[in-house]
């Protein structure tokens, strides 16, 4: 009788040892340049700021980094576009028509889930969502080209929810 209870008791803890926590503490929207996601861009644009005398050069890419943001954030195997993207494009497009810049890139990225070949057709569908918004906003086609990465350049190294929301990205660049 006792090593039923001492052996119950063991499995019992054995099992709630081998259980794990869920942090599912990601952006499930999936969209946005606020938080976590350009702060290390924005920090080490202010820093540099400050010690140049805020010194951005107006139509830079670290100016759009600083004043609009560069990244659109997409869902789990999605390249549809949320209110909160939409909303950071159309302040994308309106600075990109200010200082009307010759030529920008737009790079599609991805998590590390799925293979090689899936992702760079699932980034250069993202890259495309965005150029065509931009386009619809009134930023020349002609002025805009698109790459895909896939899941090559991933922005932040690890495989959990917060690192692949984090990677499924499109960014602007400024050429």
């Amino acid at each position: 009788m006792f090593h039923r209870i001492l052996y119950t008791f063991f499995l019992v803890l054995f099992i709630s040892a081998c259980s794990t926590t869920s942090k599912d503490t990601a952006d499930s929207s999936g969209s946005g340049s606020s938080g976590v996601f350009n702060s290390t861009t924005s920090d080490s644009a202010t820093t540099s700021d400050s010690d140049s005398g805020n010194n951005i050069e107006p139509g830079s890419q670290e100016d759009l980094i600083v004043n609009v943001g560069d990244r659109v954030f997409f869902g789990y195997d999605s390249a549809e576009l949320d209110s909160d993207a939409k909303e950071l494009l159309q302040a994308q497009a309106a600075w990109l028509k200010q200082y009307n810049k010759a030529s920008i890139t737009v790079e599609g990225h991805c998590d590390e889930r799925g293979t090689r070949e899936y992702n760079l057709a699932l980034g250069e569908r993202r890259a495309q969502a965005v150029k065509n918004y931009l386009n619809g906003l009134g930023v020349g086609a002609s002025s805009m080209s698109t790459i895909s990465y896939g899941k090559e350049r991933p922005a932040v190294v690890g495989s959990n929810d917060d690192a692949w929301s984090q990677n499924r990205r499109s960014v602007t660049k400024v050429n």
